[in-house]
Parts: structure tokens; C-alpha cells; sequence
């Protein structure tokens, strides 16, 4: 049988988890050649079957502490079973970053990747995902895929209107290989989410990156311009060049749960504006005080102002929550947006069975008693 070398201290293995599902840990173990150190433990290499990868549980005590095990989570894995491929979940290592939507520890960068055409590059959901990826402190790669159904003229306007947003977008063909040796460099040995809209290629591109992989692909909805749904859970994928790559469920308006001071930062041409000077008040929300340094002709200023709105009604609704006597209450829209509208007493409002009706009646016809 072929084997590899892992590394193992007293019985335990290091790896990643790559998938979760059903309190059910699928990890992968780290493997090399010359065996992979732990400082401050003593090794003991051990052989093991190819390829390196176990079925784990969590420990009990893991879940009386309330620790969680999530995809990417780095993990020492206790007491292997080989010829049931098997084992058990013993610690979980300190996270050097943290998803919540999708939940993956120690992501490295998020690869959005959009379709300039079919369905159509929508510049308002774009920004939403921007902003989404901006909020969670990695870095961010923005991919925009069938570039060779536009113009080269189309191309330059589109990348120069994103150079004025602050990216720098990879033009890339799934369908014709264009571009994708570069991709494939920026995501070596690195632990990269891939998101955006349904619809864009992202399950072709996955494929493209990880030929050994079937992932299903969904075609674009006629009547509606918009993808289909195809993945259902999140996953790392082990790319040939090393790193890991996360498929995502495919979702089309993610939410934005930042707090209304926060949300200028997630745009990078205001944080440029912000670097370069302060406004008047240290409270500014960049909407209409006076000597605000963001205000002014930058293309994605509307898009702020909406966010902003978002904003707001979602801390207001948070506010609300925690106060029952609270009047008004916050209905969600199309798009993403919000409004406000003004909560029913429930008891006042609410409909009288049949039975207390008929009871109510019978009531009313009953002789007084002397």
C-alpha cells in the first residue's frame, strides 16, 4: 500500500477541516515529506494510508465548552483509526481570521467573481458584495468572468470604472481558458472563499481550477437573468498548486450587519478621502453635516447613502428587540431594502375564534339570573 509520512504527537494528528455535516468532521492531515513539526511538542512520525484524510467526531469535552468546529478550522486529531478511517477531534487551534456567512476560519482572501454579461454586471449588487467582503478584514480579489463575450472597449470601460471604485478586476473566460493561469496564481497556497450571485460561473470556474472535481452547473434563467442555485453546502477543495479553495451556497443579496459608523470604511475611494483629511464632526455619517470630507462626486456615494439607510434601520431594529413597548417595526422590501411600518397590537388586532364568537353569543341570549 502506498503511504505518506504525517506528523504525530503521542497519537495525534495535525490537520484542516474541509467539510461539516451532520456533527460529522471531514479532515484533511497535513502531510510531508520530511514530516510536519509543532513547536514545543516532540514528534513521532507515523505512516499512514494515502490519501490522508479522516472521518472525525467531536469530543465531548469540545461541546461542554462550547467549542465550535468549523470548515477550515485548524485541528489536532486524537486515537486514528486507519481501517475505518476514523478519529476524534481533540483541540481546535487558535483562528487566524473568522466567516460568519459562510462560517470558515482562517480564510486568507474571498474571490468574487461576477459575469460582465448573461446575466448582466448589475453595478449596485456589486457594491453590495463589496462592501459585504470589505467588512470581513480580508483581502479581497474581485474576478469577472465570460470576458470574451464583450468588446475589448467594453473591457477597458468597465475595468476603468472600477479602478475609480479602488479594485483592480481580473478578466477571466472559464469558457475559453482566458486568464486563468494568472487566478490560479493568486490562489496558491492560500485558503481563498470563492463568492457572488448565481449564475456567474462560479461552479465552471471551481471545475477549471480542480479538474479532478464534477461539481453540478446550473444554467442562467431566462425570464429572470439570474443563475440557479447548484451548491449546497460549504466545502474546501484542495487546489493542485496547494491552498484551499471554499464553494459557497450561492446567494444573491448578502446582508449587510455592519453599524452605520463602520459602513464608510468598507468603501475603499472614502477611505482614501478619510486618509487625506477629517471631517468637522467626529460623529459624521457622511450624509448631509457640514464639512464632511466624503460628500461629493464619487460614483458609489448612492450606493453609500442606501447602505446607510440599511444601515440604520437594521441597528434600529436591533434597538427595538430589546425594548417590547418599542411602536414601529422594520419590513423588508425587494432588493435588500428596508422600511419602516408601524407594529399591530396583537391583541387588539388579532382574529376571535369561532368558539368564543358562538360562545360570546350564546352569552348574550342568556337569561340573568335573580
Amino acid at each position: 500500500m502506498t503511504t505518506v509520512e504525517t506528523m504525530s504527537i503521542n497519537g495525534q494528528l495535525l490537520g484542516t477541516v474541509l467539510a461539516v455535516q451532520a456533527n460529522f468532521y471531514r479532515v484533511q492531515l497535513d502531510v510531508d515529506d520530511e514530516s510536519i513539526r509543532v513547536q514545543g511538542e516532540k514528534e513521532n512520525v507515523s505512516p499512514l494510508p494515502t490519501p490522508a484524510m479522516l472521518l472525525c467526531t467531536r469530543r465531548t469535552r469540545l461541546k461542554k465548552i462550547g467549542q465550535q468546529v468549523m470548515v477550515g478550522d485548524r485541528v489536532i486529531v486524537s486515537e486514528p483509526d486507519w481501517s475505518g478511517g476514523r478519529g476524534a477531534i481533540s483541540h481546535v487551534l487558535p483562528r487566524q481570521s473568522l466567516l460568519d456567512r459562510p462560517a470558515i476560519a482562517n480564510v486568507d482572501q474571498i474571490l468574487l467573481a461576477f459575469a460582465v454579461t448573461d446575466p448582466p454586471l448589475e453595478p449596485y449588487q456589486l457594491s453590495r458584495f463589496l462592501v459585504k467582503a470589505e467588512s470581513t478584514d480580508v483581502d479581497v480579489l474581485l474576478c469577472l468572468n465570460k470576458s470574451d463575450l464583450i468588446s475589448p472597449q467594453v473591457q477597458e470601460k468597465i475595468s476603468d470604472r472600477l479602478l475609480g471604485w479602488g479594485y483592480k478586476p481580473l478578466f477571466i473566460s472559464v469558457q475559453n481558458g482566458i486568464n486563468i493561469a494568472e487566478l490560479t496564481n493568486h490562489l496558491n497556497n492560500k485558503i481563498t472563499v470563492i463568492a457572488g450571485p448565481s449564475g456567474v460561473g462560479k461552479s465552471s470556474l471551481i471545475n477549471v481550477l480542480i479538474p479532478t472535481l464534477n461539481l453540478r452547473v446550473g444554467e442562467v434563467s431566462g425570464k429572470l437573468a439570474r443563475g440557479r442555485h447548484t451548491t449546497r453546502h460549504t466545502e474546501l477543495f484542495e487546489l493542485p498548486g496547494g491552498g484551499l479553495l471554499a464553494d459557497t451556497p450561492g446567494f444573491n443579496q448578502p446582508d449587510l450587519d455592519c453599524s452605520p459608523e463602520e459602513l464608510i470604511y468598507y468603501f475603499p475611494e472614502a477611505r482614501e478621502r478619510l486618509a487625506a483629511a477629517s471631517c468637522r464632526f467626529s460623529d459624521c455619517l457622511h450624509r448631509d453635516e457640514p464639512d464632511c470630507v466624503v460628500q461629493g462626486d464619487w460614483e458609489r456615494y448612492e450606493h453609500y447613502l442606501e447602505f446607510l439607510d440599511q444601515a440604520i434601520a437594521r441597528q434600529t431594529q436591533l434597538h427595538q428587540q430589546a425594548d417590547p413597548e418599542s411602536t414601529m417595526k422594520i419590513k423588508s422590501k425587494g432588493n435588500g431594502k428596508q422600511q419602516y411600518e408601524p407594529k399591530l397590537e396583537s391583541k387588539k388586532y388579532r382574529r376571535v375564534s369561532r368558539k368564543t364568537q358562538l360562545q360570546e353569543l350564546a352569552q348574550l341570549y342568556k337569561e340573568p339570573e335573580d
